[in-house]
């Protein structure tokens, strides 16, 4: 990048971006209130959000979003904390509204042209997951095929996480998408996974993430795509901090697969997982790893990519029929 932009000293950069979100902030607030008083009309709240998150856009930051997620949708250019005081003031306005309603604003607004849409209604998932949660799923694994960047499937993790802490036998649904040949699904293993262990009240960060999760990475590790691999890396980081001996055997089992075949793709993902390991266990690690890189072109290796192949691929999670909302 040349423009001006991208020369602008980073201090001058947060401090525009500073006064930005501080100045817009209460309009944003009003704009979720607003919102509430449409929830009955999925239609008109749709527009009236639309019609509030271009008056919000920053095109500094939609450039910005476009460079760090390249091939990303339609979106507006919307600052996250702008995003989380429409939320908020959302939220203050809907304290009461029943699930219902609430799940047929988030199907009218996955039909938005703009992602900024569809991230609002994930927000909406997480308050209906404990009241209604068949068609909350249903929802959420919709997103999921329908996934196309890295940032949406990361704030999709979210709500997935939460699910899955709130009904433990939810981790099938990960264990289905480590299959999936598309690889936002398969990344949004890793990141429900690393979402998870950071913990609150509500999705915990207990010893039963690591023993459901390392088996899933286990499965996945191999991964051709660079965005899956990013998932993972992140994924082990965040579990060695709860279970640092059950981490570091898994990275040190995967190490050896890596060094037997001179696999780049494992290499990668354990190089980038090292940080978060004591340093006794990392530098051995990094070590043996000399010299192992990833090669453009070369396939997979994961098991998860073999067990697809041997049932000659699986569809196009995009290409599956939508049924609509119960």
């Amino acid at each position: 990048m040349t423009d001006a932009t991208a020369v602008r000293p980073r201090s001058q950069l947060t401090a525009r971006s500073v006064a930005f979100v501080a100045a817009r902030k209460p309009e944003a607030e009003a704009l979720g209130r607003r919102l509430g008083d449409q929830v009955a009309d999925p239609d008109a709240l749709a527009r009236e959000l639309r019609n509030g998150l271009t008056e919000l856009a920053d095109p500094e930051y939609l450039a910005g979003q476009q460079a760090i997620a390249p091939g990303i949708g339609t979106i507006h250019g919307v600052r996250w904390p702008l995003m989380a005081a429409i939320t908020r003031g959302f939220r203050q306005a809907t304290w009461d509204a029943r699930p219902a309603p609430l799940l047929f604003v988030a199907d009218r607004l996955f039909r938005e042209p703009h992602l900024e849409a569809r991230w609002f209604a994930f927000g909406l998932l997480e308050r209906t997951l404990g009241a209604d949660p068949e068609r909350t799923w249903q929802l959420l694994r919709r997103a999921a095929r329908e996934a196309g960047d890295w940032i949406t499937v990361d704030d999709l993790a979210h709500p997935y996480g939460i699910g899955i802490h709130a009904e433990p036998y939810r981790w099938a649904e990960l264990e289905q998408l480590v299959y999936s040949p598309s690889r936002w699904e398969r990344r949004l293993v890793g990141s429900t996974i690393a979402t998870m262990t950071h913990g609150n009240r509500r999705t915990g960060r207990g010893p039963e993430v690591v023993e459901h999760a390392l088996p899933l990475l286990d499965q996945l590790m191999g991964d051709a795509e660079p965005d899956v691999q990013k998932a993972l890396a992140w994924a082990y980081r965040s579990l060695a901090p709860i279970d640092p001996v059950a981490t570091s055997g898994a990275l040190e089992g995967q190490a050896d697969l890596a060094v037997a075949t001179d696999d780049g793709n494992r290499a990668w993902v354990i190089r980038d997982a090292l940080a978060k390991l004591d340093p006794d266990v990392a530098e051995p690690l990094r070590a043996r790893l000399a010299g192992i890189r990833r090669r453009p072109g070369a396939p997979p290796t994961s098991a998860a990519a073999a067990t697809a192949a041997d049932f000659g691929g699986l569809p196009d999670p995009a290409t599956h029929p939508e049924p609509p909302l119960a």
